[in-house]
């Protein structure tokens, strides 16, 4: 069974549960040495960036969870490329799918999106300094520059 690392709005249970039904989340996750972004699409992405890491959460899938969640990303269109990651989760490391925007330019959040990633990420209670540097990215204005980049600053 394949495990997916979400750091968007795929963190919420509530979504996973509508277009991937047989998905367990496994807990909280941390991807090292990238940065969450929102890319010139209006959805969340991430950038290598040494030094930062990404929180979100793990899930195990089912195939066919997986065929849904290529569908849902867009993989066909080219919004989003599946790759594999190494992530740390319950003091160990496990190799999870990792979708991964086209653009790493940053743009301004869809209307409403950035709400669904910061209600998931407080509802799996991420670090709060994570949890306000994407608040940084839904605050009026949208795209933040490289300085606004997501750190857990523990």
């Amino acid at each position: 069974m394949p495990l997916y690392f979400a750091y968007g709005s795929n963190m919420s249970r509530a979504l996973m549960r509508r277009h991937c039904p047989h998905a367990r989340p496994l807990g909280t996750a941390v991807l090292d040495h990238h940065r969450f972004i929102v890319m010139a699409d209006g959805y969340a992405s991430i950038v290598r960036h040494p030094g930062h890491e990404v929180h979100g959460v793990l899930w195990q899938l089912t195939p066919r969870d997986v065929d849904a969640l290529n569908a849902y990303e867009s993989i066909d269109t080219g919004l989003y490329c599946r790759r594999v990651h190494p992530v740390r989760h319950a003091g160990g490391v496990a190799s999870a799918l990792v979708y991964i925007g086209r653009s790493s330019r940053p743009g301004r959040p869809r209307p409403g999106y950035l709400a669904c990633v910061l209600a998931a990420a407080r509802d799996w209670d991420l670090p709060r300094s994570y949890t306000n540097a994407l608040a940084r990215w839904a605050a009026p204005g949208g795209a933040r520059p490289a300085r606004f980049a997501v750190v857990d600053e523990r």
